[in-house]
């Protein structure tokens, strides 16, 4: 049986869904079960309240999605934000330990600093920049301090039907814009949630534990993915390449959010579609 935390969320959906198709057993949880009536709610920042249903529910595994990704509300909520990211992912981890459970946690590329000039690999130095990304950091450790039994599945720029994300947003501001400013000097890989939730799945129960890698494959700016939406969308939005400094925001970005699969390679794991024909898969739902 697989927990999974967060599930109502962009990614917890998706992987719930293929779970599903798996015939694999699941539990979801969530803080906001009304949108899905088969969740039930628990509060991961309450330890007593995890501690309590994980030992009773007692799953095989736990792909925990369930986290506080509000970048820039985060400078001013750092309080909550570690409270949801590192505390409750310390409690998620110490109940599993006691049940003998393995988990997948799921991280960030915002837990490098963004100033390699090359693709991170896993075991590279972590220096993150922002109270987001120091919280995931903090998650990570939590992981590495209670088990032995854990997959850390750094990911970025993720998008999905369920919830909002970047190529909606582009979508939508493309209807009554003719022109869009996107910024080029930030590059990084696109994560599709359906084609990410195949790769959680395959990973659980494998015992191929370790921190990997995890995006669709190729590389680009944030400029160049908003091209390739309205290419592919068939939009005339035009997009405006500009460097970060034009766009300024209150968490730090990383310039450099590319992250190597050689992780996935030498664990014998199948590396996700590129992101182009990832995109494509999605517009055309």
């Amino acid at each position: 049986m697989v927990l999974v935390t967060g599930a109502v969320g962009q990614l917890g959906t998706d992987i719930v869904l293929e779970l599903e198709k798996r015939n694999i057993k699941c539990i979801c949880v969530d803080n906001r079960t009304e949108d899905l009536p088969s969740c039930l709610n628990l509060d991961i920042t309450y330890e007593k309240a995890v501690y309590t249903f994980i030992t009773e529910k007692k799953p095989q595994s736990v792909i925990h999605c369930a986290a506080y990704t509000a970048v820039d509300k985060a400078e001013d909520e750092s309080e909550e934000c570690f409270k949801v990211n590192a505390e409750g992912t310390e409690n998620i981890a110490k109940a599993c330990k006691e049940v003998g459970a393995e988990l997948i946690y799921i991280s960030t590329d915002y837990v490098f600093s963004g100033e390699s000039d090359k693709p991170y690999e896993t075991d590279a130095v972590k220096s993150p920049v922002s109270v987001y990304g120091k919280s995931k950091l903090a998650g990570e450790e939590a992981v590495l301090k209670h088990l032995d039994k854990y997959y850390i599945v750094r990911i970025s720029w993720v998008f999905g039907e369920h919830g909002n994300n970047f190529v909606k947003t582009m979508l939508r501001l493309a209807e009554t814009r003719e022109e869009l400013n996107v910024v080029s000097d930030q590059i990084g890989s696109p994560t599709y949630t359906p084609d990410l939730a195949i790769l959680l799945c395959n990973m659980t129960l494998s015992g191929k534990y370790g921190t990997y890698h995890a995006t669709n494959e190729g590389f680009c700016s944030w400029a160049e993915f908003a091209e390739e939406i309205m290419r592919q969308s068939g939009s005339d939005c035009n997009i405006n390449p500009i460097p970060t400094e034009r766009y300024p925001t209150k968490a730090v970005r990383p310039k450099n959010s590319r992250l190597s699969k050689k992780s996935l390679d030498e664990a014998g794991f199948a590396r996700l579609p590129t992101w182009q024909n990832a995109l494509e898969r999605y517009l055309c739902k």
